[in-house]
């Protein structure tokens, strides 16, 4: 089983390769933050990481895309991508937000939470992009776009750690409501290597992939010009 995950959703840029024999398990990411410039990084390091693997793209089997919530545009770049090769090589396709992926690379990352935990997100705006997890990383709520108070009206009494760069609005929402919110790994980004680990486990594909959009966009259509006489 060859899967190529590749994530483009938020703050950074990643492409991965998950290689699975009978008897061996190779993982090859390249990972760089980016503000911006995910269309011109994704695909050079998409072919670095095939060359690492030592494998062609007709190669891969599965090929896994974040679907959001994050940026309009960079949701957009790996899903584009993601589709372009599987048409071009015939691998399946998978797909998941980016909250959940998050909440697996905190756990790679180290993250051993004693109950749930929360992965919270800066959507601006004054509002949070926000994922509920079990201490295993197993989903209980989200994702979901909400105010950071909102936000802190949904955690549950045993949660007490919080993750992402939205952690810091949602521990003083939480403070205001007697709740003390332990912040670890609030420079956190989702992963290519953490989103190949899920595709791999779940083993699901889908017939497409969509982006996941929580909000409308910032950009408007231009209302048509009006002639004047």
């Amino acid at each position: 089983m060859n899967i190529l995950a590749l994530d483009t959703s938020m703050g950074a840029c990643s492409a991965a390769v998950l290689c699975i024999t009978d008897s061996t398990r190779r993982l090859h990411m390249l990972q760089a933050e980016m503000a911006r410039g995910h269309a011109e990084a994704l695909m050079p390091m998409v072919e670095e990481v095939l060359a690492e693997a030592e494998i062609d793209a007709c190669d891969l089997d599965l090929i896994a895309a974040t679907t959001g919530p994050g940026s309009f545009t960079g949701v957009r770049i790996a899903i584009a991508a993601a589709r372009g090769l599987a048409l071009v090589t015939k691998a399946r396709l998978y797909g998941t937000d980016s909250l959940a992926v998050m909440a697996r690379a905190a756990r790679l990352a180290g993250l051993e939470p004693k109950g749930p935990f929360a992965v919270a997100v800066d959507a601006r705006r004054d509002m949070l992009y926000l994922g509920l997890y079990d201490q295993t990383g197993s989903r209980r709520e989200g994702p979901l776009l909400i105010a950071p108070d909102d936000a802190a009206g949904l955690l549950p009494a045993t949660l007490r750690v919080a993750v992402g760069n939205g952690a810091r609005s949602l521990c003083d929402a939480a403070a205001t409501r007697g709740r003390a919110i332990e912040i670890e790994l609030p420079s956190l980004q989702p992963s290519a290597a953490a989103l190949a680990e899920i595709a791999l486990e779940r083993g699901a594909t889908s017939e497409t992939v969509r982006p996941l959009y929580l909000r409308p966009p910032d950009a408007k259509p231009q209302a048509p010009a009006v002639a004047r006489h």
